[in-house]
């Protein structure tokens, strides 16, 4: 009977390689699926006196083709290509938001600003006034459709991390499923190939929005973690995730937050690591805010600035001018929502010494007291800190009040450029409330002998004594006294032509050289109706300094340049994350892929060695024929 029980296992092995290899065959194209091979073995020899004689084949198990290292690194190298290329196309949009030539906000800016040329040449034609005003109200809306698409495209992450996070949630409570089933299946001795390679899958995809972590169990489950050491799946129980707003109530910012037994945990951003969720919040969280603020910033820059020339100038009835621009209230400090004392923040632009609009940093600010009246101001942009041992503070053109008793420890976020772009309107439409007149002229003595002529007079900034008359006698090429209220009657100050000379608010720039006796005289504007020196004031705006440094009219080229090498760098970034995962991916499917080549060959060898076991079972039955009707006889 061996040969007939040799042949039967052999049929039976044999088959079941050949089913094996067909199911191979079968999902070559399912996503997941590992190459299975069936493990023979011989089955132990028989003793006779003429030796030990083989019993034939069993087939012992089915195994996948498996490498637990290129499974881990493949979905880790996944996790990191996922949040690279997930924060490259988000900032690919946010580059389309702010578009370049006449369209583009800069040329708005320009075209405002130099707007105030025609007006200089004309200060009393209204036309050339009212171009000025259709260019402030071009300006300004233009302000808020970019603000406006800023916080449409910050909407729609929002939206979108709650998907993710929903997708999170489907993957784990899936994962806990299929190791419940893996767990069921413990103790039998063989491995649920099926399973596991659909567990490793559904981790894959995982990976894809959330980088984890896996810890395997005695028991054949798996714990997943996220964020270094959050628990999000153990055993065959999964916890959820969802989006929440940070400790400061912050609506621009959204945080990945795990609640596992009624325990909520935030996961901070740094420590996601991959995957899509950590692109989507590092682009709203840094990337949106950042590019929120550069806008915010020329916003109220520029409405601050252009609002302080305003008000320094005469309008058409001979009126102070009133702002041109609207900015809407600034936004209180933030409370985080562990603050235990009374205090409130607010905060104001800088009025002394000097305004502080061509100071402002494209940034948040976090407050930390260490007392009810001191403490450090973090700017967030790049983390530096300023300590402060009174209130208010002044940094970065702003001024930070506190109200109330904030206790040790209370902390503050401010944010004082989020709304200025999406707030910011023109205040009146008739071009005679333009002030466009200086409410100070300049005179020559009348018996000047020298050279001396005006290059320009301009009103800078408000001083009670603006318009208080202020005389210059010449004691030399090169000196002058200076007679007049507020201005101390310096002698012998120094006069270099082209050079401007400042007192009260205004500045003087004369030109030509001036013989001793020679003088002039700056003082109230008695003929404001033929004046545009304030016009002339608001078109040198165009050259001031005000945005890190650059003029006016290259704040919105820095806003492009901010971007663009975001996107670029994160353009490198995600090319090479994703060579690695394509190359980590290739060397996993090399092993646990399925090679139709050798599956076509296998099922050739394994149909040879069925039909030669079949062949063997006709041999039995043969001979136990011929046996039986030898016993006939």
């Amino acid at each position: 009977m061996s040969i007939l029980n040799i042949g039967t296992r052999a049929l039976l092995a044999n088959q079941l390689a050949l089913q094996t290899a067909g199911n191979n065959v079968a999902n070559v194209n399912t996503p997941g699926h590992s190459k299975q091979t069936v493990v023979l073995e011989s089955v132990d020899g028989a003793f006779s006196g003429a030796g030990y004689y083989g019993n034939g084949v069993n087939a012992a198990t089915v195994i996948r083709a498996h490498d637990e290292f290129l499974t881990r690194q493949a979905a880790l190298t996944k996790a990191i290509a996922a949040s690279d290329a997930k924060r490259l196309e988000q900032l690919k949009q946010l580059e389309d938001l702010f578009p370049g030539g006449t369209t583009g906000l800069g040329a708005a800016v320009s075209d405002m600003l130099n707007a105030f040329s025609d007006v200089v040449n004309a200060p009393t034609d209204l036309p050339a006034r009212a171009v000025v005003l259709s260019r402030a109200d071009e300006l300004a809306a233009r302000f808020r459709t970019s603000a406006g698409n800023l916080l449409g495209l910050q909407q729609g992450i929002q939206s979108e991390l709650r998907v993710v996070a929903g997708n999170i949630n489907d993957l784990a409570g899936r994962i806990a499923q299929a190791n419940a089933q893996i767990a069921a299946t413990n103790g039998s001795g063989h491995d649920p190939n099926q399973l596991l390679d659909q567990r490793d899958q559904l981790i894959r995809e995982l990976n894809a929005l959330v980088q984890t972590t896996s810890i395997p169990a005695e028991d054949g489950t798996i714990g997943i973690f996220i964020g270094g050491s959050q628990p999000l799946v153990l055993g065959k129980v999964a916890a959820q995730v969802s989006i929440t707003a940070d400790e400061f109530g912050d609506p621009a910012k959204s945080k990945l937050q795990i609640t596992r037994n009624g325990q909520s945990a935030i996961v901070e951003d740094g420590n996601l690591g991959g995957g899509s969720v950590a692109g989507l919040l590092r682009f709203n969280n840094q990337d949106l805010v950042d590019a929120g603020n550069l806008l915010g910033r020329m916003a109220l820059a520029i409405g601050t600035k252009v609002n302080e020339q305003q008000t320094l100038g005469l309008d058409q009835t001979g009126a102070p001018g009133q702002a041109l621009f609207s900015l809407g209230p600034l936004p209180t400090g933030l409370p985080a929502s562990a603050n235990t004392g009374s205090g409130s923040m607010s905060f104001s632009i800088q009025t002394t010494p000097t305004n502080g609009a061509t100071a402002l940093a494209a940034s948040d600010y976090e407050v930390v007291f260490s007392s009810g009246s001191t403490g450090t101001v973090r700017r967030v942009l790049d983390g530096q800190t300023v300590p402060f041992g009174s209130v208010p503070v002044q940094i970065d053109g702003l001024t930070l009040d506190v109200a109330g008793s904030p206790a040790t420890g209370d902390r503050f976020l401010i944010t004082p450029l989020r709304n200025a772009a999406l707030a910011i309107d023109t205040t009146f439409s008739s071009p005679r409330n333009l002030a466009v007149a200086s409410p100070v002229a300049a005179s020559a003595g009348t018996a000047n002998t020298g050279t001396l002529t005006l290059q320009s007079l301009l009103p800078q900034r408000a001083d009670a004594n603006l318009t208080q008359t202020v005389t210059l006698t010449f004691t030399g090429t090169g000196t002058f006294d200076v007679t007049g209220t507020g201005t101390g009657n310096p002698t012998a100050v120094a006069y270099t032509p082209g050079q401007p000379i400042s007192y009260n608010g205004w500045a003087l720039t004369l030109k030509g050289n001036p013989k001793p006796g020679d003088v002039y005289t700056v003082a109230a504007n008695a003929f404001p109706n033929t004046s545009a020196g304030n016009a002339e004031a608001m078109l040198a705006l165009r050259d001031l300094a005000m945005f890190d440094g650059a003029a006016v009219t290259d704040g919105y080229a820095g806003l492009m340049s901010s971007i663009g090498v975001r996107v670029q760098s994160a353009g490198f970034s995600a090319g090479i994350s994703e060579s690695i995962a394509s190359n980590v991916e290739t060397d996993r499917s090399s092993i646990a892929g399925v090679n139709l080549d050798e599956e076509a060959a296998k099922l050739l060898q394994f149909q040879q060695a069925y039909q030669a076991s079949a062949r063997i079972l006709q041999v039995s039955q043969t001979m136990f024929d011929t046996m039986i009707r030898s016993l006939d006889f």
